[in-house]
């Protein structure tokens, strides 16, 4: 009952995930082998004997029999004398086994037992729990707000695990509270010291895509596949999908009925606008939808150098360019080519153009930059826009568009 008690003692430290029994006992007797070793040298005569169903365990030591004045090694020899006080029949070259009580291991001794047993059970926890997540790496994980820092929000599972959201993983438009459920995919797991750091992102690639598997009854299944991602996170992304079944339209059945089944896609990324196009191995054609909603007139394709120059009639190219660039960026991240834009258009109106740069004395840079954001870096280019259009496109007041207006009307009226 001594041994047994021991156990209880020790076994109060488990963490609040319970080791099963059969598990404790084996790091037990790792602990014990451990303690006897540093003890006698050697653990080898000894034998640990654990029942994980009453949860108690006795440790024996074997010793040889051997003539009282022939005695050398007093943990693996007892003496004739000493072997017949437990057993009066026992001879000389016999093997005795005596049991040991723990707490003859002195109160230092159990005291080291009792401190490595919880050194222990945490490593054991640490490592199941590394292997736990290293496993969920790229999967959709839920878990509640714990704390929200500068830097990071904490959050915690059901389990009671723990898992950091940097802010650099976070959507831009991301506003967390205590207590708030966050979807995100499990990025990495870090080891830092001897406990493992479960890293969740919302803003990669793969976050996406494994919402559309969640979302889209036909990602899941198999029947439409998601064959590149890529995303400026929380502002546009752009997916591109196939199927191998002619009878299903992959851009379709992703969309839904007036956009039914990815606007609580779209919702979870924070209003993310996402363009889904049908895939395919044509080049000309894949740039071409990628570069929606801008029509596309033509494309000379360099495969060398993995560039193509997109021709546009002058009012596509603000539409291929997009809101701060981010369309034309995205689309040649999406098909793999630099994209150069081309614009066509009167051929005299474009020898009578000027760039706009060449205007800085007159127009700050910054309201120069807004324009190029749009895909608008010439005088005429300004001028063929609507005003209330550029006012919704871009960040500048009505006031400060009609007066550049004015500044380039006059160098063309002069």
């Amino acid at each position: 009952m001594e041994n047994l008690a021991l156990i209880d003692s020790f076994s109060e430290f488990k963490d609040d995930k319970l080791i099963d029994r059969v598990t404790l006992m084996a790091i037990l007797e790792d602990v014990f082998r451990n303690a006897l070793k540093k003890k006698f040298g050697s653990d080898d005569n000894f034998d640990i004997i654990i029942n994980p169903d009453k949860g108690d365990m006795e440790i024996w030591q074997r010793r040889v029999i051997v003539a009282d004045d022939d005695l050398d090694l007093d943990h693996l020899e007892i003496t004739l004398t000493e072997a017949r006080k437990i057993e009066p029949d026992f001879e000389i070259g016999e093997e005795v086994s005596e049991e040991v009580k723990l707490i003859d291991l002195g109160r230092r001794a159990i005291l080291a037992l009792r401190q490595n047993l919880i050194s222990k059970i945490h490593e054991h926890d640490n490592t199941n729990l590394y292997k736990q997540f290293k496993d969920l790496i790229g999967e959709i994980y839920t878990a509640e707000v714990h704390h929200v820092r500068p830097r990071v929000v904490i959050l915690v599972d059901d389990e009671g695990n723990e898992i950091v959201l940097p802010k650099e993983k976070q959507i831009p438009s991301d506003f967390f509270r205590k207590g708030d459920n966050v979807r995100g995919i499990i990025e990495n797991v870090e080891l830092k010291g001897n406990k493992p750091q479960i890293i969740m992102s919302r803003t990669s690639e793969k976050f996406l895509e494994k919402l559309f598997e969640q979302e889209i009854p036909e990602v899941f299944d198999g029947l439409i596949m998601v064959k590149n991602v890529v995303r400026i996170p929380g502002e546009k992304a752009k997916v591109a999908v196939d199927s191998y079944d002619d009878r299903i339209d992959p851009v379709g059945a992703c969309v839904g009925m007036k956009g039914s089944r990815i606007h609580g896609i779209v919702r979870e990324l924070g209003n993310e606008n996402i363009d889904v196009i049908n895939y395919t191995t044509n080049a000309q054609l894949y740039i071409t939808r990628a570069l929606s909603p801008a029509k596309v007139s033509s494309i000379k394709i360099d495969e060398e150098n993995k560039r193509a120059e997109v021709f546009l009639k002058l009012e596509e190219v603000s539409k291929a360019i997009g809101r701060g660039g981010h369309n034309i960026k995205l689309a040649g991240q999406l098909t793999g080519y630099e994209l150069d834009v081309i614009r066509e258009g009167n051929i005299a109106e474009e020898e009578d153009d000027v760039e706009l740069t060449e205007f800085s004395d007159e127009i700050e840079a910054w309201v120069i930059e807004e324009f190029a954001k749009i895909g608008l870096d010439t005088a005429r280019s300004i001028l063929k826009q609507d005003v209330n259009d550029l006012v919704r496109r871009t960040d500048l007041e009505e006031e400060t568009i009609l007066d550049v207006m004015r500044i380039l009307n006059e160098e063309f009226n002069a």
